[in-house]
């Protein structure tokens, strides 16, 4: 039998297979950079676009479980909404099927050793004599990947030629087709990759050790065994992200039923309709294609009544959290990582200037923004000052988190001044907690300029709370910089107002000296900490800061650091 069919050959073809599958997708995903996955998270904003975006990204990275992973992570850190990360998923159940007919067509029609051997000569030399140019690197890489596919494939095709003219398939026993099913979601499973298992199912059909419906059974097995990859990286996850795994588990298994319940009326379509019944090789690439678009096209109009089912099976857990969108969101994957450190700075300002709210009894009724606080519960005025402590020393751990990771200047760049804003925000929060008792104490004082500097205070404060309850609330493709911009300059001019009438209220006797000191620390602490929050707004805006504003927000990111201003005034 050894003979007939060559097992460690077998094995080895598989591996160059499955090497050459992880170097195609390793090179598209770098020749692609920031663009691909920018690409996957930008443009599904709609269900159909969603949809388109699938099928052409893995048509591009010929891997459903890369998107799918990837589609975890965006829709982890509340860029995607679940119904749109459904129709990604089903997006790239229709992309992948390329792969079984790039295989079917060139696997089985040509002399593999024709093109596939130039073609690794071709892409190892390149690896060498033109490693200087990553660009070019990769283009090599990509060719020699292309290679190995092919010649795995072959290597596996020799490897059971004689097999099947040894075996008397009608001597079998007829176990029915639901054994091949799962033989399909067993060998995908264990092998990660769909693609693989396709190409077993063609190297086995083209020997003739199995038949056209066996075949396409296990196709159906294949697709069902591929949602593994995905349930595995929602293990431990937030509920969004087992509601986006789930679905794809309910897509590819719903879809494998109707296709168990229509393989008589599949098979003629693909034999007699389309004329496959002389080919079945590309046969099974065609229904590869055809049950899953028909999946797609029954469960599409499906998508938000999917969604609103996995979201009862998986509700969010009312409670606070200190974090909600890094907690879950894998640094590795820029693209997403960066708008959840974003939105989760975002979120460290609301929690802080709600406590502040609290604490100066502002009585504002400061409402938090609708990405901050779980199912309508308001209770994150009940966080306390280290609370916020450890809040920030979470945002700054992911922030290093990053960093550990090769990331490109321009990703590099927009992380600056969002961590920025974190640090000021905390110490503005620091400075008016650790403040809060000198400003009640000016508040009960018999002077009334003093009652009144208290208000002044106050008042000063319930802006900079509303202005952040707009910022909180505000979608990252809104520009308020210019807005911002103006009333900064308020609070340089309430700055300067105060000053004067203090000057004022000197030289009229009605304050003394110990009185002035005291009102002029305290505002000197108030307009930093003021200062801190509007520049920190501006950072978690659409629009970058101006560099005169980037100076002064690193000025004013250490409390004791006085402005040129301030220095001439003292």
């Amino acid at each position: 039998m050894m003979e007939l069919f060559d097992g460690w050959k077998f094995l080895a073809g598989l591996g160059i297979f499955m090497f050459g599958i992880f170097m195609m997708e390793e090179s598209i995903k770098l020749l692609a950079g920031r663009s691909f996955k920018i690409m996957i998270r930008r443009f599904t904003g709609t269900k159909f676009k969603g949809l388109t975006t699938g099928i052409v990204s893995t048509a591009i990275l010929q891997s459903s479980s890369a998107v799918s992973l990837m589609v975890l992570a965006f829709v982890g850190a509340g860029l995607m909404t679940l119904v749109n990360a459904i129709t990604v998923i089903m997006g790239a159940s229709v992309g992948t099927t390329l792969t079984a007919w790039i295989v079917a067509v060139f696997g089985f029609k040509f002399k593999i050793d024709a093109f596939a051997l130039p073609m690794i000569g071709i892409g190892g030399i390149g690896l060498i004599f033109l490693a200087r140019s990553p660009r070019y690197v990769n283009i090599s890489k990509l060719l020699a990947a292309f290679g190995f596919l092919f010649l795995g494939l072959d290597f596996m095709k020799t490897s059971v030629e004689g097999l099947a003219a040894a075996i008397d398939l009608s001597s079998l026993p007829d176990l029915g087709l639901w054994v091949y099913v799962f033989a399909g979601i067993l060998l995908t499973a264990i092998m990660q990759s769909s693609s693989a298992t396709i190409a077993v199912i063609l190297t086995t059909l083209f020997s003739g050790i199995i038949d056209f419906p066996q075949g396409a059974a296990m196709v159906i097995g294949a697709n069902v065994g591929t949602t593994v990859t995905i349930l595995l990286g929602a293990i431990g996850g937030i509920p969004v992200k087992k509601q986006a795994a789930v679905s794809s588990l309910i897509f590819n298994a719903g879809t494998a039923a109707v296709a168990g319940a229509a393989l008589p009326v599949m098979f003629w379509f693909v034999q007699d309709f389309f004329g496959f019944s002389d080919n079945p090789v590309l046969g099974i690439a065609a229904f590869h294609t055809l049950f899953n678009v028909l999946g797609v096209l029954i469960f599409f109009p499906l998508a938000p009544a999917l969604a609103r089912l996995l979201e009862r099976m998986f509700p969010e857990k009312q409670r606070v959290l200190l974090t909600r969108y890094i907690q879950n969101t894998p640094v590795e994957v820029p693209e997403a990582a960066i708008p959840a450190l974003r939105r989760e700075v975002r979120h460290q300002l609301a929690l802080s200037m709600g406590y502040i709210d609290r604490k100066y009894r502002l009585h504002t009724g400061f409402q938090l923004g609708s990405d901050v606080v779980e199912n309508g519960s308001r209770s994150e005025y009940s966080v306390s000052y280290e609370d916020l402590e450890n809040l920030h020393a979470a945002i700054f751990t992911y922030y290093a988190q990053i960093q550990g990771y090769e990331i490109d200047a321009e990703d590099a760049l927009m992380l600056e001044p969002v961590i920025r804003s974190s640090r000021s925000i905390m110490n503005a929060t620091k400075n008016l907690y650790e403040h809060l008792s000198e400003i009640e104490d000016i508040g009960k004082d018999e002077n009334p300029f003093m009652t009144e500097a208290n208000l002044d205070f106050k008042d000063r404060l319930k802006s900079l709370t509303a202005w952040a309850a707009r910022v909180v609330d505000t979608p990252d493709g809104e520009n308020l910089n210019a807005e911002l911009k103006e009333f900064f300059d308020s609070v340089e001019a309430a700055d300067k107002r105060f000053i004067r009438l203090c000057a004022k209220a000197v030289s009229k006797g009605t304050l003394r000296e110990h009185e002035v000191t005291r009102l002029l620390m305290a505002n000197r602490f108030f307009t930093q900490s003021s200062r801190m929050l509007v520049l920190s707004m501006q950072a978690l805006t659409a629009g970058p800061p101006a560099s005169k504003d980037r100076v002064n927000s690193e000025s004013h990111d250490n409390i004791g650091v006085l402005s040129p201003d301030e220095k001439k005034r003292e």
